[in-house]
């Protein structure tokens, strides 16, 4: 995570107020947190680095994905630890 090492102070009216606590609520997260998300959605940073990540996801190696009566028992185990 990045340092927080800025301060900026905005006004909001009552109903922009109202729909960012209401999310952070929903989200169990702070007023700030929902901001700093929404300023990271609308000014993406440098594309250059959002390419150079997708390339390493897309060329990273597959995984192995388990057959469907494998990944069945194995969810069926799992909730029986929890009943």
């Amino acid at each position: 995570m990045r340092m927080l090492d800025r301060r900026v102070q905005i006004l909001l009216d009552a109903d922009r107020y109202r729909r960012l606590a209401a999310e952070a609520a929903a989200r169990g997260t702070s007023v700030a947190a929902v901001v700093r998300e929404a300023i990271d959605r609308a000014l993406p940073g440098d594309p250059t680095r959002r390419a150079a990540a997708a390339r390493r996801i897309l060329d990273a190696p597959d995984m192995p994905v388990p057959d469907v009566e494998e990944l069945t028992a194995e969810l069926r185990s799992i909730r029986s630890r929890r009943a």
